[in-house]
């Protein structure tokens, strides 16, 4: 299937619109203005709807057979990477269905807005990145929710109509008569109930990476493979890899972070020692929390790259045992120099995500 969301996108699929991104998240950073029609008291608010057999009978091109709109905190993203003061800023309008047959919902994030601020009779405009509509809002005389231009692919990436064959693209996106939708108030449980279907928390995960790494503490992460697993893995350009704070991360943070907002603003260095000669590679990177992730982008504050390295990222995610995540969708991880020709090229699928242990910092020394 199709990646779903901001997370999913990132560790899973090519990350798309990443300019555009990255200028909303700004946006997002100051607290949305309150919408009382949603919610009244500043509360959380949920609105949903649950069709039974007889009404799907009758609308056959109706996929949806379950949809929630959850207006407030964020009911998904948990443990969550982002630091507290930006936890409750990021988004505040959440949407998730389940069509006819699904085992778990999907599930879309958006920021909420009046469509015109000084018309109190305006409807809601519900946004996400690359400048796409979740939906239109309005709550009618009843408090039901009325939910319109509810596109089809709002799940699927920007460019599906466009990567995808149209037999695909009809099959993963939603019906012709999945718009226009009456949801009934709920109480909140009800929805952080339907949004707990989506990704249950595995209690094996621990806490969050920004609980588990202190600022003012170095770390350092790794994996040697060996022979037999190189062998088997004919494609994998990696030998062994390091993630790791030093001295050096330490003092940049120290002289310009703030802890308050840990992890944001945290240096971290990647080495790569590949097959071909052994030759090793060391790059930084410079991360913030995002959702249940640190999504780390190429930084030139302690390297020289004569290249635009902006949407060069890689990202962490906590794993189960102590171990941490790096995801490497977009060609990051650094097996090449950043700026060498071999990195316009697509990185080896085999190098795309490791599962790193907890080193000795001895392990990470340069």
């Amino acid at each position: 299937m199709a990646s779903r969301t901001v997370v999913g996108r990132t560790m899973a699929g090519a990350v798309l619109c990443v300019a555009l991104a990255a200028f909303a998240g700004a946006a997002r950073a100051e607290q949305p203005p309150k919408l009382p029609e949603l919610s009244p008291t500043g509360a959380d608010a949920c609105f949903g709807r649950v069709y039974d057999a007889a009404h799907l009978k009758t609308h056959p091109r109706q996929k949806v057979a379950r949809i929630f709109f959850f207006y407030g905190h964020d009911p998904v993203s948990r443990p969550n990477e982002e630091p507290p003061a930006n936890q409750d800023t990021s988004y505040n309008g959440f949407l998730t269905t389940t069509v006819r047959g699904a085992k778990k919902p999907e599930w879309a994030s958006s920021w909420c807005n009046k469509e015109d601020p000084s018309d109190k009779a305006s409807g809601i405009r519900c946004g996400m990145d690359c400048d796409r509509t979740l939906a239109s809002l309005k709550v009618d005389d009843k408090g039901k929710l009325l939910l319109s231009g509810l596109s089809p692919d709002v799940y699927l990436d920007p460019d599906a109509s466009e990567s995808m064959s149209k037999a695909e693209y009809n099959k993963q996106a939603l019906g012709s008569e999945d718009d226009n939708f009456k949801l009934d108030p709920m109480p909140v449980e009800t929805c952080k109930a339907e949004f707990a279907r989506i990704d249950p928390i595995d209690p094996a995960l621990g806490d969050p990476l920004r609980v588990r790494l202190k600022p003012d503490q170095p770390f350092c992460f790794g994996r040697d493979y060996d022979d037999a697993h190189l062998k088997s893995h004919p494609n994998q350009l990696t030998q062994s890899i390091r993630v790791f704070r030093g001295p050096i991360e330490l003092a940049s943070f120290a002289a310009g972070g703030d802890a308050a907002n840990w992890p944001d603003g945290a240096d971290i260095a990647v080495s790569v020692t590949t097959r071909q000669k052994g030759k090793k590679v060391t790059q930084t990177y410079s991360c913030q929390g995002e959702a249940d992730q640190w999504r780390c982008s190429a930084s030139a504050k302690m390297s020289d790259f004569s290249c635009d390295i902006s949407q060069k990222e890689i990202f962490l995610k906590r794993g189960a045992g102590g171990m941490m995540m790096v995801a490497n969708p977009n060609n990051a991880v650094a097996v090449v120099d950043l700026c060498s020709k071999a990195a316009k090229g697509k990185t080896k699928s085999d190098d795309k995500v490791f599962r790193l242990t907890p080193m000795p910092q001895s392990a990470c020394a340069p």
